[in-house]
């Protein structure tokens, strides 16, 4: 078995979704099934379980899920070491939403770009919710994210900015926010759209559940500017850091709500897997981005 097996075990591993890992991969599906049942021959053991809907991991494939990470961060390792007295080149792999490409990306990729020319940036933008997945599934090098609560000990990160969650509505539609006779929000009546999955939609659902509040859900959508773009279009009020809201095309047509409950901000924050930080690549980015944040 070479190295690109066991990164595809383990980004398959991390997804259990062949479409998912053929497409994040450059890999047919037809191709990743081939390879997998290669592996499974030369372990001798069954690795996943497979059927229509999902694929799981077995004992055998979850023990050897260990070993693959211990031989992909060794190798890490020494590419990290052999790479350390030549001039940068390779691939650098980053993903992050868009507000995150035009917002925060400028601070630091021109200055790395001049330092190491011959490094080729891989940029990937996306729903902010999957780039701790995406990291820890080595879809990318290093990820700008919303941080957890509990990152996990698995990574590194650097604070970059904090953004306060807030609620907003459409200037042109105020009717759209309903209050009680205590100026309160009318939550069974007022149509929220919310992230489908993610730290904002966390900490909205955790409040609700806290404060036994049940919501009128009109819409669940993937990324924050799609929630803009519907409270834009009058079908409800949404839930968004400020920092997506102050970067859209949108901005000045949207208005944040008075009077609603405060959550816990976002800590936007580059991230990264602690083994990384072995790879020149990734730590001279994180060089850049310690001295500027």
């Amino acid at each position: 078995m070479d190295i690109r097996t066991l990164e595809l075990f383990h980004h398959l591993a991390g997804s259990v979704h062949f479409s998912r890992t053929s497409q994040a991969c450059n890999i047919s599906p037809s191709a990743l099934t081939r390879v997998i049942q290669r592996l499974e021959t030369d372990v001798g053991k069954q690795l996943f379980i497979r059927s229509n809907r999902c694929v799981e991991l077995t004992y055998a494939g979850q023990a050897f899920k260990k070993y693959a990470e211990d031989v992909l961060g060794r190798f890490e390792r020494l590419q990290g070491e052999l790479s350390k007295d030549a001039i940068l080149s390779g691939q650098l792999s980053i993903y992050c939403s868009v507000t995150a490409a035009y917002s925060i990306l400028p601070r630091f990729i021109p200055r790395y770009r001049a330092m190491h020319p011959r490094v080729q940036i891989h940029l990937e933008t996306g729903d902010p919710a999957q780039a701790i997945d995406r990291l820890m599934n080595r879809d990318a090098d290093a990820v700008i994210a919303a941080l957890p609560e509990k990152p996990g000990t698995q990574i590194s990160f650097l604070n970059m900015a904090v953004s306060p969650l807030v609620f907003i509505g459409a200037g042109h539609y105020p009717d759209v926010l309903v209050r009680n006779s205590k100026k309160e929000p009318n939550w069974e009546k007022i149509p929220l759209i919310l992230a489908d999955k993610g730290l904002s939609r966390e900490r909205i659902d955790r409040w609700f559940v806290e404060n036994s509040v049940l919501p009128r859900i009109y819409s669940q959508v993937t990324g924050h500017e799609a929630i803009i773009a519907l409270v834009n279009l009058g079908f409800g009020i949404g839930f968004v850091p400020r920092l997506v809201l102050e970067k859209s095309q949108l901005y000045r047509d949207i208005v944040v709500l008075d009077n609603m409950p405060e959550l816990p901000p976002y800590e936007i924050a580059l991230c990264t897997r602690n083994t990384n930080l072995s790879n020149p690549r990734v730590r001279a980015l994180w060089d850049i981005v310690a001295g500027v944040s």
